[in-house]
């Protein structure tokens, strides 16, 4: 299986200081350096996808439970104008992010803040995120890569300029976190709180023709 690059110093790391400690101090130590080193493989996996492919659909970018789907939340997005779909990823989630649509990236966004608890409403316009904004056909869909208690590190590789594709990796969060879509009023929601989503595959919403 795959591993996102951005768990090899985690993942090297540990297995490292795993072979030290089993030399030096214990193989006790190192024993549980090597589980953490696992557990840190088992966190960065990169599964392979089977992308949903419909032209109006807005996939999950994200593996998760939603936390939100409705009207937006959100300080910066107008319920009159925006819908929200939220999900939570916990540690035993993918945390390896897709985007939800294709299109044109046009505009990319790093928004400083704090660390809260990523399941709280208040967290998506608080907390540290990264924000990516598509064209698609001529609609705007955007997509938010907020941090948690435990996800103090947004990776995110695409540019303001990029094509993109539905489906298509472009980051990842380490360690447990949260992430916002944000689609215009008239889109079909077509998930509800609770429901578990896998990202490029469910269909977390349908825009209008």
């Amino acid at each position: 299986m795959r591993i996102d690059p951005a768990g090899w110093p985690f993942i090297g790391g540990a297995a490292a200081l795993a072979i030290i400690a089993a030399f030096l101090v214990s193989n006790a130590l190192g024993l549980a350096l090597l589980i953490l080193a696992l557990l840190f493989l088992f966190f960065f996996r990169d599964p392979d996808r089977a992308v949903t492919e419909a032209p109006q659909a807005v996939l999950s970018p994200a593996d998760g439970r939603v936390v939100v789907a409705g009207k937006s939340t959100s300080q910066d997005f107008a319920p009159a104008e925006w819908q929200q779909i939220s999900m939570f990823l916990s540690p035993m989630d993918v945390h390896v992010n897709r985007m939800p649509v294709g299109g044109r990236v046009t505009k990319v966004r790093y928004h400083p803040g704090r660390f809260l608890p990523a399941y709280r409403p208040d967290a998506g316009d608080l907390n540290e995120y990264t924000e990516v904004w598509i064209d698609h056909a001529g609609q705007t869909i955007v997509v938010r890569q907020i941090v948690g208690i435990l996800a103090r590190r947004i990776v995110c590789r695409t540019k303001e300029g990029a094509q993109v594709a539905a489906g298509e990796r472009f980051g990842v969060m380490k360690f447990g976190s949260r992430m916002d879509v944000f689609v215009p009023v008239g889109t079909r929601i077509a998930v509800k709180v609770g429901d578990r989503v896998v990202a490029a595959v469910t269909v977390i919403a349908e825009l209008a023709k």
